[in-house]
């Protein structure tokens, strides 16, 4: 099999969610007709998900989708760029009720003022919520163009992984324990929730749209989970060791905020080879697949360990 280059791949499918993301994103898509529309509130959403962002979460949906079904994304694979982008929108929606004031209170993300800077507590909290529930509109168009079993499937493994058992339970316990220690099986248990669990949902709602068996769903599943802990043990080592500049956010919040860590935990030797530990169980949930081409999820992977921000 050829080398593969994952650049020219992921510039291919990140100009093409941007187009998509711009579109769900217009006034014209989400005003309702009438005497007046809630503009402030559109600019704020697209503020906070348009322009920025490793948009690591739907590639991995299109990725798994690929090698689902053995060939690239094609015009016809609508369902999927629609799952792929409300993905990205429930990331975008935590991100902005994530650095308000009532919990990590930063003012820079994506290497800008954050969205409660820039509009407003009150209109940052309704972007997000806005963003929240046009991620579960774009999973149930009405034009036939996702069957309904798989706008249940998906439905569900999003609200799952978006809920008190995923990102908002991780988010909630990590309130909890500013302050306090965590043990080691405590820190995993958090992160696999808080971060982990949208990582996952993405690889297994690409899966789901490109029909693959059940036993490479589950291998598939597992190379998420242990892709969205090492995405965290990265970003706690980067926050001690990267620069605001760099990170398109503040660094080192975790430790004025006083927050467990992995590297606090482990120290930062250990916590870049437990990172790496997990990208090597990645790539070998990846083999046991039995799909025919995983080389784009492979790259994303060594990525998430790889990168500098």
């Amino acid at each position: 099999m050829s080398a593969f280059d994952l650049e020219p791949w992921t510039a291919h499918h990140t100009d093409a969610l941007e187009v998509a993301l711009d579109a769900f994103l217009s006034p014209q898509a989400l005003c309702a007709a009438g005497p007046v529309r809630p503009l402030h509130l559109v600019d704020a959403m697209r503020y906070a998900a348009l322009d920025g962002g490793k948009r690591l979460r739907p590639l991995l949906v299109i990725a798994a989708f690929e090698a689902a079904v053995g060939r690239p994304l094609g015009s016809q694979d609508g369902a999927v760029v629609r799952a792929a982008c409300a993905v990205e929108l429930i990331h975008a929606y935590s991100l902005v009720h994530d650095d308000m004031p009532c919990m990590d209170d930063d003012v820079l993300r994506r290497g800008k003022p954050t969205v409660h800077v820039k509009f407003g507590q009150a209109g940052a909290l309704l972007a997000g919520d806005a963003l929240q529930t046009l991620a579960f509109e774009l999973l149930t168009p009405e034009d036939g163009s996702v069957a309904p079993a798989v706008q249940g499937r998906l439905c569900g493994l999003l609200a799952r992984a978006s809920g008190c058992a995923g990102m908002a339970g991780g988010q909630a316990i990590d309130l909890d324990h500013v302050g306090k220690a965590l043990s080691e099986d405590a820190l995993r248990h958090m992160h696999r929730c808080k971060t982990g669990a949208l990582l996952e949902c993405s690889v297994r709602m690409g899966a789901v749209c490109g029909g693959a068996d059940a036993h490479a769903q589950e291998q598939l599943a597992i190379f998420g989970r242990a892709l969205g802990l090492a995405f965290q043990v990265v970003d706690d080592v980067l926050d001690v060791s990267a620069d605001s500049a760099t990170l398109g956010k503040t660094a080192g919040k975790d430790a004025q905020n006083d927050k467990p860590t992995f590297v606090s935990l482990m120290g930062l030797a250990q916590s870049r080879q437990y990172a790496q530990q997990l990208c090597e169980q990645a790539e070998q949930a990846l083999a046991q697949t039995g799909l025919a081409d995983t080389r784009a999820l492979s790259a994303l992977a060594r990525r998430v360990v790889q990168r500098s921000h």
